[in-house]
């Protein structure tokens, strides 16, 4: 955003302070401003160039520049309006003024038109410390300092006993159903609204997975379609070898129901935290009520490596065994020597530097992002027709992406929405597919939250997500507001 102290002048000043101020200004333009701030008109670089072409020294005080009324908007015109009357007038930027005429902000053509994306990488001060580190040590190769610090300073951080930093989310999934037992032929009990990952881990180890849908309090897995599903598992004799809650969009899943539910049955839990770091149940950590918890840090998570995830648990025998199968199951050996199929599930140690910049700002990250859901919120989007994701009473929710449905009877078509936010440069999302719906699992049984009702196809069928980014600036959310409001009233009619 253009500072706008630095391109404010007045009269008085020479062609050469004019020129020098545009240049520090880096906007190719000037506001003129009189003696009560108010603005008289733009100065342009062509402006500039033809006083030179006129025989104006450089030096001199430029006092004739001819008047001109300048284009501008009002502060709470529609960014949609502005874009309109930039484009007739033929111009690239436009003064933003209060009510008094005196400039606010400036606005350019590429404020509106830039693309703003879902959720991108947000990096802060630290990571290339710990990069260079690396580096400097000649830790590129995988595992190394950096990693030993991640899995400790994350364990800290979420207040659990042991960690293992690897390759990604799903690699940690795989190696808990692993450490659990899981194999051919057993069950595992899945969250269904969830991305494909959750659960393509159950299909690694040759075991068939059950869905579980969700309930309409938290958008997270239904503690009375999950008794419905444990109490059939039971009457079959055939209970699941685990099960795998996941935590959509950085808010946990109601816990205590579903703790007690695998407990009853003896049941382990795996708790798939990949987009839910940073947020909280009752006070703690989200990902560290399982038997095994685990993380991702993909590039669209609230922090990122790159690529990675992490193992957690208060099982220390657990973590090291994962940590084996990890590294290609080397057994200790004086040469390579493999008693059972092991994988490359390490982290590397350059991104684990990552992680551990990242990590130093994860409550800012999160505040961030319920700021940019906050400012979605006090707006007139769901004025029509259009329903937040709510936030469960038990637990704080990071908003990793600030997610809504459109009612049943609000006329739009999500799809539809969707494509036309995309004209706009605006990327949009539809809510998870259900897994009980993909093709991939077609066959696969799946308990509902009541018999006559899914929830997961009710908020896939009209389910939406914003640009959630901790990095957009106020400029890029009200654009999405605006736009948004904008598609609401063009698709309603």
């Amino acid at each position: 955003m253009i500072n706008l102290q630095r391109i404010i002048v007045r009269s008085g000043l020479s062609l050469r302070e004019l020129l020098a101020r545009m240049d520090d200004g880096s906007a190719e333009i000037l506001l003129l401003v009189d003696d009560e701030g108010r603005l008289e008109r733009t100065i342009t670089d062509g402006d500039l160039r033809r006083l030179l072409l006129a025989g104006e020294g450089l030096d001199e005080t430029v006092l004739d520049l001819p008047k001109k009324a300048p284009i501008t908007a009002q502060k709470g015109t529609a960014r949609s309006s502005i874009l309109e009357l930039m484009k007739s007038h033929g111009i690239n930027h436009i003064p933003l003024v209060d009510d008094e005429g005196r400039p606010i902000q400036l606005l350019q053509v590429r404020d509106f038109e830039s693309p703003i994306l879902l959720s991108t990488p947000h990096m802060g001060d630290q990571e290339l410390t710990f990069i260079n580190q690396a580096f400097d040590t000649n830790w590129i190769a995988p595992l190394g300092p950096n990693v030993d610090s991640f899995e400790r300073e994350l364990a800290e951080k979420v207040k659990i006993g042991h960690a293992a930093a690897l390759s990604s989310g799903t690699a940690a999934i795989h190696l808990a159903l692993l450490m659990l037992g899981v194999g051919a032929g057993d069950r595992v009990f899945c969250s269904s609204l969830t991305f494909v990952a959750s659960a393509n881990p159950i299909l690694y180890q040759g075991a068939e997975p059950v869905f579980i849908d969700s309930e309409p309090n938290s958008w997270n897995m239904s503690p009375q379609a999950l008794g419905q599903a444990f109490a059939a598992a039971a009457r079959e004799g055939r209970l699941p070898k685990a099960v795998i809650v996941v935590n959509l969009y950085g808010q946990s899943a109601d816990m205590d129901p579903i703790l007690e539910l695998c407990d009853t049955y003896g049941v382990p839990l795996v708790e798939d935290a990949a987009e839910s770091l940073g947020a909280t149940y009752k006070g703690r950590a989200s990902g560290t009520f399982g038997k095994i918890g685990i993380y991702s840090f993909n590039g669209n998570k609230i922090i990122t490596t790159s690529g990675g995830g992490m193992l957690v648990s208060e099982d220390g025998a657990l973590i090291e065994k994962a940590r084996f199968y990890a590294t290609q199951a080397r057994d200790t050996a004086p040469w390579y020597q493999h008693s059972c199929i092991g994988f490359n599930y390490r982290m590397s140690n350059v991104l684990a530097g990552i992680g551990r910049g990242q990590l130093q700002v994860l409550e800012e990250r999160v505040n961030q992002r319920r700021a940019v859901f906050e400012r979605y919120l006090t707006s007139n989007m769901a004025a029509s027709g259009f329903e937040w994701m709510p936030e469960a009473s038990f637990g704080r929710s990071t908003r990793w992406l600030t997610s809504g449905v459109f009612v049943a009877d609000s006329g739009v078509d999500v799809q539809q929405f969707i494509g036309r936010m995309a004209d706009h440069r605006i990327e949009a999302r539809r809510v998870w597919k259900p897994l009980h719906l993909q093709p991939l699992f077609d066959g696969c049984q799946y308990f509902p939250h009541a018999d006559d009702y899914s929830v997961s196809d009710a908020l896939f069928e009209r389910g939406i997500c914003l640009p959630s980014g901790s990095n957009m600036s106020e400029q890029e959310q009200e654009r999405v507001i605006d736009v948004f409001g904008l598609l609401i009233n063009e698709l309603q009619k």
